[in-house]
């Protein structure tokens, strides 16, 4: 158990057929938390009232809805509405992967790098689509050539290396947490493991909310929409 909670990237099976072989932690929790996320979302939405008197399931989905839209608008100074089924998507998914720890045996996705190198990747390709939707394929691609088009690579590296911290970040965080617990547990194994499981799921909580808030800064530097330089001979203000 302890070999799993490091290295969730491991093959539980690695003498069984190919397949098996590619079966791995990181891959059976994700499902997990997929399909607890599907079935919840299911069970809260089937029966949404409009009237006061609501459940405290739908009460905690609208709170959580109104938090994710408040913390996009103000992060992006647009309306929220095209964001937030993907922003959501991803505050949720490192969310319940981080909440669910608290369950014996389980290891956070969150806790491997190939999980956290694929939530990049779907913001790494997220950011040129919501880009291109909000200024165009032309406007979008002239702002890899600003100020000059020398700082073409540049920016072209600048987009994957902010990739691969944003990757990197939460893998370290999530990785390092499992690592201190299991050394903590083998010295002291009662009252300071809790505490620190208690400490990890604060974390967990903070690094969904800076990975959604990270991806959505990036989407909103790509939307942008800069508003053509005054000519030389005309003073801002001058119409």
């Amino acid at each position: 158990m302890s070999e799993i909670s490091i290295n969730p990237d491991l093959p539980l099976w690695p003498e069984g057929p190919l397949l098996v072989r590619l079966l791995n932690p990181a891959i059976l929790f994700t499902w997990m938390v997929m399909f607890v996320l599907v079935v919840g979302s299911w069970l809260v939405t089937r029966k949404l009232e409009s009237d006061t008197k609501i459940s405290r399931a739908q009460n905690l989905l609208e709170v959580l809805v109104n938090m994710l839209r408040s913390q996009i608008r103000e992060v992006s100074q647009q309306e929220p509405g095209s964001y937030l089924p993907f922003i959501g998507t991803l505050f949720l998914f490192v969310a319940m992967s981080n909440l669910m720890s608290i369950l014996p045996g389980y290891v956070p996705p969150t806790g491997s790098l190939s999980t956290t190198a694929a939530l990049a990747t779907c913001v790494f390709i997220a950011v040129p689509i919501f880009g291109i939707a909000s200024q165009g394929v032309s406007n979008y691609l002239q702002q890899y050539l600003k100020p000059s088009v020398f700082m073409l690579p540049f920016n072209i590296i600048g987009e994957l290396s902010r990739t691969l911290a944003l990757a990197v970040r939460l893998y370290g965080n999530m990785m390092s947490g499992s690592v201190i617990g299991m050394i903590l547990l083998g010295f002291v194994p009662l009252f300071v493991p809790i505490v620190m499981q208690l400490f990890g799921l604060l974390t967990g909580m903070i690094q969904a909310y800076i990975f959604a808030v990270l991806a959505m800064v990036y989407i909103a530097s790509a939307t942008q929409v800069h508003q053509p330089d005054p000519p030389p001979d005309q003073q801002p203000g001058e119409s």
